[in-house]
């Protein structure tokens, strides 16, 4: 779970967070995949009590890199 320069102090009201459910609907895979990704810390998530949120640039940021490795 990592920080990026996306989520400076000036700018952490406007980072859009997805839940997990909101995430695996966008990438189009389960839930249970998505929950992987956080744990290895391939995606950057922010536990919010039993439940993560993910900032959607994470999101962004992570499909592009692995857009990047396929070609």
């Amino acid at each position: 779970m990592s920080s990026t320069p996306h989520t400076t102090e000036g700018r952490l009201g406007e980072v859009r967070f997805l839940t997990v459910a909101e995430v695996a609907t966008l990438m189009r895979v389960s839930k249970m995949t998505v929950y992987r990704l956080v744990h290895a810390g391939d995606l950057a998530a922010v536990r919010v009590g039993r439940s993560f949120r993910v900032p959607e640039h994470a999101v962004d940021a992570y499909l592009r890199e692995a857009f990047r490795e396929t070609a």
